[in-house]
């Protein structure tokens, strides 16, 4: 007895405090700047603690009607539908690999019938036969296999989680691009047709020229080209504007149709600075960098479980029930049990094993390596946007100012060609250069905005917010966003 108890005290001591196999997690040490580079104005540790990316997206952006716009895109977007259901598939595995720490239990029934053979003891009369069983079989997790496994699913379920917020930022960061691109290919519409407007007037001003006499006919077919060369333009701009209102319909989940417009392209607003933050939080809050890491915590942990497969698997089982000829003495005198345990332990398997645990640590260095170029990336994107950020504010600034001189120019070359003081080729090289300037001011400022929303998304933008806060508003109906929990 004695014996007995010191075997069950040992058992209990190893399922206790056993280690598991394998080795736990390390975040692996990567290189991170001291300071992103192109945020070398800010001073200070208060400025450079501060971020972006602590905004929610709603303080970004201004505009009421793309605040709309992306909510609805939240709400019914394809890609948030599909991120949500692949965390209830994680959760629902995690679920499955936890329960393999707890006994299972099984239960089952039959009846049988039979006739012995004419002398048999028994008689020969049919028997009909009654029975019920408990099954149990547990997994005495020594070697930490089961808790291996367990850790994998649960990193692999935050790795869903985190590429679920990945895939919000993402949205949000997608429908506002494209809706300043819409509202740019509106400015660009109205440019074009104000433009032909100037053309036609100019065309029409030296076919009256020379009819009367008093224009050529150089001068007059000059005019028409500059005027058909616009308009062409046209068609084309509304093309686009229906094929980019197209794509905006399919991010909000609906068929295609007109998108609403609120402010114009130049009257949405910029900050003047967008404060980057410490680098080491970069790792913390860009969703695509969490789960690099969650991937690589579930690769680390499988590495666990199939060094846990060299050693011997302990298991318990148990059984208990009745057989009887009468459903109601089942559990009389019919009654049955039995208990035992079981030892497998691998003698010989070809390598596999060796091979299986070779392939997990391979698993485990891509995992590492694709952490490693995610981090790196993130940096690159950050100083890339920020620098870009920045220069497309004095880029805009000279751009505006060439726009100014070029309309300057336009009315000047008029009053000039009316006064008999030039020809028609200063009109003309006047509003062709005035038609392109005002197209590139436009292309600029939507540069700007979409640096500006590229920058929140490499930054990690909304990192605060949890699954259901990224939507202002209930705007009613389901929600595809799930328990927080598994």
């Amino acid at each position: 007895m004695r014996r007995h108890s010191a075997i069950a005290l040992v058992l209990e001591g190893l399922l206790a405090t056993g280690c598991a196999a394998g080795p736990d997690y390390r975040r692996p040490p990567v290189t991170t700047p001291e300071q992103v580079r192109g945020n070398e104005a800010a001073t200070g540790a208060a400025t450079d603690a501060a971020s972006l990316a602590d905004r929610a997206w709603w303080e970004i952006v201004q505009d009421d009607v793309l605040k709309g716009l992306i909510d609805e895109a939240l709400k019914n977007g394809y890609d948030v539908r599909l991120a949500a259901a692949r965390v209830e598939e994680a959760r629902a595995n995690a679920g499955i690999a936890r329960s393999e720490l707890y006994p299972a239990i099984q239960a089952d029934g039959g009846w049988s019938r039979s006739r012995r053979p004419p002398g048999s003891t028994l008689g020969s009369a049919p028997l009909g036969l009654y029975d019920v069983n408990l099954g149990l079989t547990w997994e005495i997790d020594l070697w930490g296999r089961i808790r291996r496994l367990n850790q994998a699913a649960l990193a692999e379920y935050l790795a869903s989680e985190e590429a679920r917020r990945g895939v919000l930022l993402s949205l949000v960061s997608e429908v506002a691009t494209s809706y300043f691109e819409l509202r740019s290919l509106d400015l660009q519409l109205d440019i074009a047709r104000r433009t032909a407007g100037a053309f036609q007037e100019t065309y029409a001003l030296f076919n009256r020229r020379l009819e009367a006499g008093a224009a050529s006919a150089l001068e007059t077919s000059s005019a028409e080209a500059s005027l058909a060369s616009t308009a062409s333009s046209i068609p084309d701009l509304e093309r686009q504007i229906v094929a980019q209102e197209n794509r905006i319909a399919f991010l909000l989940g609906r068929p295609p149709g007109e998108i609403p417009r609120g402010a114009a392209l130049n009257d949405q607003l910029l900050p003047p600075d967008v404060p980057a933050g410490l680098p080491s939080a970069l790792l913390e809050r860009r969703p695509d960098l969490r789960e690099a890491e969650q991937r690589l915590v579930a690769a680390n942990a499988e590495v666990g479980v199939a060094m846990a497969d060299f050693f011997p698997t302990l298991s318990l089982t148990g059984a208990f029930g009745g057989v009887s000829r009468q459903v109601s003495d089942l559990f009389g005198g019919g009654r049955t049990w039995s208990i035992g345990g079981g030892l497998l332990s691998p003698v010989f398997q070809g390598r596999r094993l060796k091979n299986q645990h070779r392939a997990a640590i391979a698993r485990w260095e891509q995992a590492k390596v694709q952490y490693e170029q995610s981090v790196t990336g993130a940096f690159e994107e950050v100083s890339t946007a920020l620098v870009a950020y920045q220069k497309l504010a004095g880029q805009e600034k000279e751009q505006a100012g060439a726009v100014t001189a070029y309309r300057q120019a336009v009315g000047l070359s008029n009053t000039r060609y009316v006064g008999g003081l030039s020809d028609y080729l200063e009109v003309l090289q006047a509003q062709q250069q005035l038609f392109p300037a005002e197209n590139a001011l436009a292309r600029t400022r939507f540069e700007r905005l979409a640096t500006l929303v590229r920058l929140y998304k490499a930054l990690g933008g909304g990192w605060k917010l949890a699954g259901p806060e990224w939507q202002r508003a209930d705007l009613g109906g389901g929600s595809p966003f799930g328990r927080n929990e598994p």
